[in-house]
């Protein structure tokens, strides 16, 4: 049986790929899941429609990371922490620590989509990169002061 990708699928190929799979697996599998069409001439212009419509989000994400990117490079960040002597801290700046900061700014970050280079480990001037979106990378200046 004939059908077409409507996702990208390891096993068989990416998006509008027209495959040759057994009924079996079509019908019990791919097609309930969404995963695939039936090869008709219908489901080739709803799969048109439907990459369309993911290019159109795909752009529209793109374009909210870029505005989001550019407000935060003009934020900094103040983290407040223990210091022992030589103004070396306990522990380390942890990523959780700045999402924190950030949300106190009135930006909502995931911990995740936060990078620490390397670990903050004494006071001082730190850059942070937040990545946004697979094209889109922000920095954040990152300051660690005595509490």
């Amino acid at each position: 049986m004939k059908v077409i990708l409507r996702k990208n699928f390891e096993q068989l190929g990416q998006i509008g790929d027209i495959v040759d799979v057994k009924n079996g697996y079509a019908r019990n599998f791919l097609i309930p899941r969404n995963i695939a069409y039936a090869a008709q001439k219908g489901n080739l212009k709803s799969l048109e429609e439907e990459k369309k419509a993911l290019e159109k989000k795909k752009q529209k994400e793109l374009t909210a990371a870029e505005k989001l990117a550019a407000e935060l490079e003009k934020v900094s960040v103040t983290i407040p922490v223990k210091v022992g002597e030589e103004d070396k801290i306990f522990g380390t700046v942890t990523n959780q620590m700045i999402a924190d900061s950030l949300k106190e700014k009135g930006f909502d970050i995931e911990k995740r989509k936060i990078d620490i280079p390397e670990a903050i480990k004494s006071l001082g001037i730190y850059s942070v990169n937040i990545k946004l979106h697979p094209h889109v990378t922000a920095v954040v200046k990152t300051w660690v002061v005595r509490e």
